[in-house]
């Protein structure tokens, strides 16, 4: 597929779209309308449509898409056949619990190392992924071939362990903490900040229901 430009907001689509397609396939379907995907994702058809757009014009009026015609183009576009090794730094709470979430079962990314400096766990193996000292990074990301990184240290180990993920020569960051890292442009940078979501939840639902008292 020839490379194209897309918008932050289509990319992180992307993966939802993959993924409901994918299951639809499971169930027999073959083909799809934008109006039963916006059901099924809660997605505007017409945004969808324009996400579709950018993979050329497949739809057709009266019939929709086709669905194995649609997981190829996205299975290309998100390389679902070459495996993304992923890096954990922090294995605390939030830590062992993506340590434990199946990635691989939905998505093409796995986490193949885990690093912490509590020296206890450093050594062990927990579900299933080896737990390396912090002073390793940049040896066994280079060794492993390691693109990402996942961030769930205290913040104020985040811009020191962002600093070092770096060096080490990882393409992205996703970071769990609530520190604002500074990073070169060429590392894209992901943050997921819990509380803020929660926060973000809860205005949305207050606000709804206000909107229903009028």
């Amino acid at each position: 597929m020839e490379k194209m430009k897309l918008s932050e907001a289509t990319t992180r689509r992307l993966p939802l779209y993959y993924r409901c397609l994918s299951e639809l396939s499971k169930k027999g379907e073959d083909k799809v309308s934008s109006a039963i995907l916006e059901d099924l994702l809660k997605i505007d058809a017409a945004t969808i449509r324009r996400d579709f757009s950018y993979f050329g014009q497949m739809g057709r009026r009266g019939y929709g898409y086709d669905v194995k015609t649609l997981l190829m183009l996205f299975n290309d576009a998100l390389k679902q056949d070459t495996t993304a090794n992923v890096a954990l730094i922090g294995v605390g709470n939030l830590g062992h619990a993506l340590l434990n979430f199946k990635f691989h079962q939905i998505g093409n990314a796995r986490i193949s190392a885990a690093f912490d400096v509590n020296q206890e766990i450093v050594g062990t193996v927990q579900s299933k992924v080896p737990v390396y000292d912090i002073s390793d990074i940049q040896e066994q990301i280079k060794e492993q071939d390691i693109t990402v990184a996942i961030l769930t240290v205290p913040a104020s180990a985040a811009q020191k362990m962002a600093d070092m993920l770096v060096k080490a020569g990882v393409h992205g960051i996703m970071n769990f903490t609530t520190e604002l890292i500074d990073v070169p442009s060429r590392v894209i940078v992901q943050n997921v900040d819990l509380s803020v979501e929660l926060q973000a939840l809860i205005y949305s639902i207050n606000h709804q229901n206000q909107a229903d008292l009028f």
